[in-house]
């Protein structure tokens, strides 16, 4: 089994890498970072310098590698865009998209993926938290795609995973002690009591990359966090 991750050089995206790696899976990573890349070429088969907003470079290590088995797409901008909308930039709104969105849709164009595609949103694409109206717009726009992807590039499967509060590299534009908080606060109002691991998520892409009868569905890997 041949397996992309496109954004694999860390938290959600690497720790797939190694639960792929671990069940004997080809696991190819790119991303944008030398010094990410180089502290995980050893950990999976392959580690590529590829900046996913770059139409050539995306065109070209698509086109090297030829095909293989299964994509999955964990980009992402960080926090840009986080806030209250009227205190959000037009830029930072449209930047949120580039880092994210549009990624995703060109690899999706170049890729000849042949089993099943699986992209990454976020519970905030189904949530009301104040704040995240510019997370919304994009990881739904990005569950909205999904359906029909699914229709269009059958028999590829294609499927999402949604994350809730994730222990990521994402949190890093908070200190720690405030991450702690954070973090202590939100667990107490989820079903499952606590935070989730890069692992948890890798759990469900592992799951939807195995399972032959499922495509165009949202799995939501968030403690209970949109039903709560």
């Amino acid at each position: 089994m041949r397996v992309v991750i496109m954004g694999g050089t860390s938290g959600i995206g690497l720790a797939t890498a190694e639960t792929l790696t671990a069940d004997g899976a080809e696991v190819i990573v790119t991303g944008r970072d030398v010094e990410k890349l180089a502290a995980v070429k050893d950990r999976v088969a392959g580690a590529e310098q590829v900046d996913g907003a770059s139409e050539s470079a995306v065109t070209e290590f698509f086109e090297r590698i030829g095909s293989f088995d299964h994509l999955v797409l964990t980009f992402s901008p960080g926090a840009l865009g986080l806030g209250p909308l009227a205190g959000v930039s037009l830029a930072d709104i449209k930047g949120a998209f580039d880092g994210k969105l549009f990624p995703y849709l060109f690899a999706l164009q170049k890729a000849q993926v042949t089993g099943s595609v699986t992209v990454v949103s976020a519970a905030t694409a189904r949530a009301a938290a104040p704040g995240t109206v510019t997370f919304a717009a994009v990881n739904g726009a990005i569950e909205r795609i999904v359906p029909p992807l699914a229709t269009e590039l059958s028999p590829v499967r294609v499927n999402a995973v949604a994350p809730g509060a994730i222990d990521t590299p994402w949190w890093s534009f908070l200190p720690d002690d405030a991450k702690e908080a954070q973090f202590a606060a939100a667990a107490e109002g989820l079903p499952a009591r606590r935070i989730g691991t890069p692992d948890d998520v890798a759990d469900a892409i592992r799951y939807l990359i195995g399972s032959t009868y499922v495509t165009g569905t949202i799995l939501p890997v968030d403690g209970g966090f949109t039903v709560s």
